[in-house]
């Protein structure tokens, strides 16, 4: 499971985000409450942020890129691409992680991050 290490996230067509978020790295979401889909990223047993998805205002349509921590960076691109997603900065590699930033279906960007 993809793990949050921080967010909020806005946009035009959050039951797709929601769709999308729940079937790529398997988040669980609680039924809406005025637009807001709460997010489960993790159990307490990893350190993390739970976080959720929202219909974005009009002066703020969609939200901020976040950082999300995978087990295979490979893999998650893979699933990420086969849902709709597109790769903005494909796998990089730096000292003690890897990163990619990809964008979703709804225009949503995010990174990718695997520890070595």
């Amino acid at each position: 499971m993809g793990r949050v290490i921080g967010f909020e996230l806005s946009s035009q067509e959050p039951e797709k985000a929601v769709k999308f978020y729940s079937e790529v790295f398997g988040w669980e979401f609680a039924e809406p409450h005025w637009d807001y889909w709460a997010a489960t990223t993790g159990n307490d047993e990893k350190q993390g942020i739970n976080g959720g998805v929202g219909k974005g205002p009009i002066d703020h349509p969609h939200g901020t890129r976040i950082q999300i921590e995978v087990d295979s960076i490979d893999e998650a691109i893979s699933k990420a691409k086969a849902n709709g997603a597109l790769v903005v900065r494909d796998k990089m590699e730096f000292d003690e992680f890897y990163l990619a930033y990809l964008v979703d279906p709804t225009g949503l960007g995010f990174g990718l991050i695997q520890k070595k």
